[in-house]
């Protein structure tokens, strides 16, 4: 028996929509016939972005968008509601890294630490940005009676990871918050979940050396990283009628690594 989703016509707003994992889900959710709001703090490619989406089946727009400010959040949910009529599911994709180590030790003495800069600017939109877009879309969820709310954390949110306390504190607490609303929500038929991509071949990480890529697919059971896809269709899947009893989970996609990372 096919699976079906139930997607057909849905109101998705995607953070981060502008590249990598945020384009190909929205992408994946236009091939559904959504209504797919791109949100990204870059517009230079906003046209592309929205004659892409379109051509892949589904209805589509862009706000620029800095989920770090509650703000600039409230004004584009706003604006969405006001051109479609309703939230249907949000997905807050929508991250950044600012990697060093907490400490950093050579020849006896301090010579690096962890700034401040880069502390508050991973806060700030890994961790801030998921509460600012969920807290103003949240509202025209209950006042529906239904929605779901998906959360980008990270294998690296539940092992850890080197040089990346900041990066590590935002996607473990994206879980935490993920569950906390889980039990808030779901009298109002709201379901929260999350997913926890591992090495994915983005733009960004194609572009590292052959040396450490190597490295990622040798720790990876599966022998391979993951496609955007892969995590765009765990996204679909938790959004759909399919998922319809899953709540507060956090899916992990990261092709079988839990050590090393």
């Amino acid at each position: 028996m096919a699976i079906e989703t139930g997607l057909q016509g849905k109101v998705v707003i995607v953070t981060g929509a502008a590249a990598g994992i945020g384009r190909g889900t929205a992408r994946r959710f236009a091939t559904e016939g959504c209504r797919v709001a791109a949100w990204d703090v870059n517009d230079q490619d906003a046209a592309a972005l929205v004659a892409e989406l379109a051509a892949a089946g589904g209805e589509a727009a862009f706000w620029k968008v800095n989920v770090a400010k509650a703000e600039e959040v409230s004004a584009a949910t706003a604006a969405v509601v006001e051109k479609w009529g309703r939230i249907d599911v949000l997905v807050n994709n929508a991250g950044i890294v600012r990697d060093a180590q907490l400490v950093k030790w050579k020849d006896g003495q301090v010579v690096a630490v962890m700034t401040d800069e880069a502390w508050e600017a991973v806060i700030g939109v890994n961790l801030r940005g998921v509460f600012n877009c969920t807290r103003a879309v949240v509202p025209h969820m209950i006042a529906r009676g239904q929605g779901v709310v998906l959360n980008a954390s990270s294998v690296v949110g539940l092992y850890g990871n080197f040089g990346q306390t900041n990066y590590v504190a935002t996607k473990a607490g994206v879980i935490g918050m993920t569950k906390v609303w889980a039990r808030e929500l779901g009298r109002f038929k709201i379901r929260v979940n999350a997913v926890a991509p591992g090495f994915i071949a983005t733009e960004i990480l194609r572009a590292m050396p052959e040396k450490v890529l190597d490295g990622m697919v040798a720790r990876t059971p599966l022998g391979r990283m993951g496609e955007v896809d892969d995590i765009a269709n765990a996204y679909v899947w938790l959004a759909s009628d399919a998922a319809s009893f899953v709540t507060g989970a956090v899916l992990s996609v990261y092709g079988g690594i839990v050590t090393g990372t």
